[in-house]
């Protein structure tokens, strides 16, 4: 009999889901509890570090200092220049980062942390504003900084009440809260996004363009309206692409014929090889701009189901490429 089945192993369990249930409610009361306390001083922080010609220099000590490094992370990649120092490397010359131009976002539960408040003075000497997150209004982080957030927490999410649990969520989430009024008021978009994740998935699907992937010029299988289904079949069997694009004398598209229209045809002909394609072709086919997203193209092509291919028109309805999935996946952008 396996242990889970067991009287006293069911009963753990049920505990521990339990224990797991009421961590993150506690966690999404601590959050929930943070929206009635944004007000004056949030817009000030905010407005401080917009108007900034500097950097944001976020800074906090064990767990609070691991927050702060993500903190720190999600600024920078939203448009806020930003980046972490460590309050215990400050003290021995990292403090040589910070400019009068910066300000400074210090992270601490309690407002105590010996590392923060040894630090302060020369901060405050050397003219950068100072804008704390704690769970302690009265402590001397709070009163030394130049804006205070509150991000204290009814309890924390561990049984004891000492791990830094619930305190750890309400503080990423107030600095998620800046950094995403801080990205609204910059105007950061989608193209500034992408060219801050050049590197990633989201870099792929937000740089590459249809473009960029197509097939075109000699490659970009195309055939006349007058061809004769032989020479189009030809045509589909040296691109590879396993369709040909139908263009009149002007290579505006008028249709396209694949290896599905092949098969159908073949199924209602017996004789074939007289056939015009632009007979037997799919008409008013689904087409896409060069300009747009690749990413795009791939939600085209599976919500029409389109074999996997994807023609590209100019605005005035040109032919100038074809996508294929096979392009897309080799991109990354699938």
């Amino acid at each position: 009999m396996s242990n889970l089945l067991q009287p006293h192993a069911l009963s753990d369990a049920q505990r521990f889901l339990q224990l797991a249930r009421e961590v993150l409610d506690i966690e999404a009361d601590a959050v929930r509890g943070l929206k009635d306390r944004l007000g004056a001083d949030f817009l000030e922080a905010h407005r401080l570090m917009l108007e900034t010609r500097g950097r944001v220099v976020v800074t906090g000590m064990g767990k609070s200092g691991h927050i702060g490094s993500k903190i720190a992370s999600t600024l920078a990649s939203t448009g806020t220049p930003a980046f972490f120092m460590h309050p215990a490397e400050a003290s021995h010359g990292d403090l040589g980062m910070i400019t009068r131009d910066d300000i400074v976002l210090a992270i601490s539960h309690s407002g105590e942390s010996d590392e923060i408040l040894k630090i302060l003075p020369v901060i405050k000497r050397r003219g950068a504003k100072v804008v704390a997150i704690t769970g302690r209004p009265g402590s001397s982080l709070a009163t030394e900084a130049d804006v205070h957030l509150d991000a204290g927490v009814a309890q924390e999410a561990c049984p004891l009440n000492l791990a830094p649990t619930a305190s750890t969520t309400a503080a990423l989430a107030l600095g998620d809260a800046l950094a995403i009024a801080l990205l609204e008021a910059r105007g950061f978009g989608s193209d500034d996004f992408a060219m801050h994740h050049p590197g990633g998935s989201l870099g792929r699907r937000l740089l590459v363009h249809v473009s960029d992937v197509m097939h075109k010029g000699e490659a970009l299988p195309r055939s006349g309206a007058d061809a004769l289904l032989p020479e189009a079949i030809v045509e589909m069997s040296r691109k590879g692409i396993g369709m040909t694009a139908i263009v009149d004398k002007d290579d505006r598209l008028l249709g396209i014929f694949t290896d599905g229209d092949l098969r159908r045809t073949l199924e209602k002909h017996d004789y074939i090889k007289n056939l015009r394609v632009a007979d037997v072709m799919t008409r008013n086919p689904r087409t896409i701009a060069p300009e747009k997203l690749a990413a795009e193209a791939v939600q085209i092509i599976d919500t029409y189901k389109l074999g996997g291919r994807l023609v590209v028109t100019s605005p005035e309805g040109r032919l100038v490429g074809v996508v294929t999935y096979h392009d897309l996946l080799a991109a990354g952008v699938v």
